[in-house]
């Protein structure tokens, strides 16, 4: 889910986020991090149940009848939603940012979010029912829809507990490899891509890692812990796309309808674990919670809401992968904002590696449109 969860700093409690700490924002890395709000034990299990419906052999060798769903969409739609996409998460990490402010609470705003998510989508049910139907869901299913719910939480956790272990380079590093790990969870499952896509891969990775270089640091279990947090956040973006293209074929609200009430719960009993709901009582208590942060409040979880639909309907349009490269993509992006907005100090490695992603992104892009045109003359 593209609710924007928000991953802890680098400190001694790990329910702190990266933007409520205030870390050193003049480094690339620091300050990539403070705006990464990703931005989640479910098993095989989760995705041997739903058929995929996306095969895609190299291009060399076979394209014309086993292409995956993103390759039926047209390249207009795709751009469409990729730009809204990007727009909405740049928007939220920025508002994120400013309220986590005023607002402590990442884990209770999390839970705002998803809760916002469903709020959003009872009320497009209600006020337009033909565009949110409920399919008929058996038993097995919505175990499956409550393992996804129980992965992306746990996402967060994993982060959480890892940043407090590891310095915020090697988590952005680490981070950068989430496409490759999206790449194997498909082979895993019988999907390949052509060897371009997977060469085009590599500056995209090494760019992000070189744009946020700095000082590496980390436990065994910190790293054990980031190794397993990418894991974790490619499963859940392979795990969307499945639900939206495998054999459930849930529409885009429907699934953010039937995940966010259980993500809500799920965030907020993790609130109370971690001594936010006593901490947000007593800020509520001292009269902090005043009208303008409650507006703030307001349209940040409708921000939130626009994005979770946007990144659920773009996932199953441009695919699992795709939505992981511009994850990387928006790392790079935030740092070039942050240089502009917040004087983020770049040094000549850091500029490079934005370089490098980009075009490594731009060459990727260059790749999937060449894959659906060889699939359209074949």
């Amino acid at each position: 889910m593209a609710t924007s969860p928000p991953p802890t700093d680098s400190a001694s409690s790990p329910r702190l986020s990266s933007q409520s700490q205030s870390p050193d924002l003049r480094s690339p890395a620091s300050f990539a991090e403070s705006f990464e709000m990703d931005e989640t034990s479910p098993s095989a299990g989760l995705l041997s149940q739903m058929d995929d419906a996306e095969k895609q052999t190299p291009v060399e060798a076979q394209i014309a009848k086993n292409d995956a769903h993103e390759y039926t969409i047209t390249t207009r739609t795709k751009m469409l939603c990729l730009s809204l996409y990007f727009l909405m998460n740049l928007g939220l990490t920025l508002y994120n940012k400013a309220v986590l402010g005023r607002f402590n609470f990442p884990w209770l705003l999390t839970t705002f979010h998803t809760t916002s998510a469903a709020l959003g989508c009872w009320t497009i049910m209600l006020v337009a029912p033909d565009q949110l139907k409920l399919s008929h869901v058996g038993r097995q299913e919505q175990m499956v829809l409550a393992a996804f719910s129980v992965l992306f939480t746990v996402n967060i956790a994993i982060s959480n507990v890892s940043l407090a272990m590891v310095s915020v380079p090697f988590h952005q590093i680490v981070r950068s490899t989430t496409p490759v790990a999206t790449v194997l969870i498909y082979r895993w499952l019988g999907r390949s891509y052509g060897t371009m896509t997977y060469i085009s891969l590599i500056p995209i990775v090494a760019g992000v890692g070189l744009s946020t270089y700095g000082d590496y640091y980390a436990t065994l279990l910190g790293a054990s812990l980031t190794f397993l947090g990418v894991f974790l956040a490619a499963l859940k973006t392979v795990a969307t796309n499945k639900l939206l293209t495998g054999s459930l074929k849930l529409p885009a609200l429907e699934l953010l309808l039937r995940m966010s009430p259980l993500a809500a719960v799920q965030s907020l009993l993790w609130a109370t674990a971690t001594g936010e709901v006593s901490a947000f009582l007593k800020f509520t208590a001292e009269g902090n919670l005043g009208t303008y942060l409650i507006l703030a409040l307001l349209g940040n979880g409708f921000l939130a809401f626009l994005l979770n639909v946007t990144s659920f309907q773009t996932n199953k349009l441009a695919g699992a992968l795709t939505l992981s490269v511009c994850g990387n993509v928006k790392q790079i992006l935030t740092v070039v904002l942050g240089t502009v907005l917040f004087d983020v100090a770049v040094g000549t490695m850091n500029a490079v590696g934005m370089i490098v992603a980009l075009g490594g992104a731009a060459w990727y892009s260059k790749v999937e449109l060449d894959v659906k045109r060889a699939g359209a003359r074949s």
